[in-house]
């Protein structure tokens, strides 16, 4: 009797898109916007969705961001004196504190998905940056199959859902940003789609 492997997952064109935009947000949240992302993100085009316009609006931003005035803006939203203006930690979000269960339960689902912190990296794992990185890796497949959609689902709901919104808006309106400001709005628009795209999908 011959065994037969299940077939792999295919990663459509769509999701390749979707992991492309948490791949990208994780890359500008993780640290300040060098002169490369700027002109990347500078060539960005929206289309007439929420989430197109506020890409648009971001490109716009982009190309008249100077990389030195995109760090300065970084560190007081991230990482100030003591402390940035906001803390984007599921953690903090959710319980108002830093190292509490969400970061816990995040380390469980981590360990069983074998998704490792990389080495150069001191952060807590629940920071929204990572958060980002890991839901498009597991997308397209970067830390071995590509997730299915319930488990992109189950995932996204339990470690991005009950908060990435809220820090999303609280970026968009915090005094300190500029660049980071339109990188709240596409964050945040992108928050509503796919918690509305998981809300529909079966199971």
């Amino acid at each position: 009797m011959t065994m037969t492997a299940d077939a792999p997952i295919e990663v459509s064109a769509e999701d390749r898109l979707r992991a492309d935009l948490y791949n990208y947000l994780g890359l500008i949240l993780a640290r300040p916007a060098d002169q490369m992302l700027l002109d990347q993100t500078a060539g960005l085009s929206g289309d007439d969705t929420d989430l197109g316009r506020a890409i648009a609006a971001l490109a716009r931003v982009a190309k008249v961001s100077k990389p030195k005035s995109v760090e300065s803006e970084f560190n007081a939203l991230f990482i100030g004196l003591g402390r940035g203006e906001l803390l984007p930690y599921a953690s903090y979000y959710l319980t108002g504190f830093l190292n509490e269960k969400p970061l816990a339960a995040l380390r469980r689902d981590m360990a069983a998905r074998a998704i490792t912190r990389a080495q150069n990296v001191y952060e807590p794992e629940d920071n929204i940056a990572s958060l980002m990185e890991m839901m498009g890796g597991m997308i397209v497949g970067r830390f071995g199959e590509p997730a299915s959609l319930d488990a992109q689902k189950t995932f996204f709901n339990k470690h991005i859902g009950p908060w990435a919104t809220h820090f999303y808006s609280d970026l968009e309106a915090a005094k300190n940003s500029v660049l980071y400001a339109s990188v709240g709005a596409v964050g945040k628009a992108f928050m509503e789609i796919e918690k509305e795209g998981f809300r529909m999908s079966a199971g």
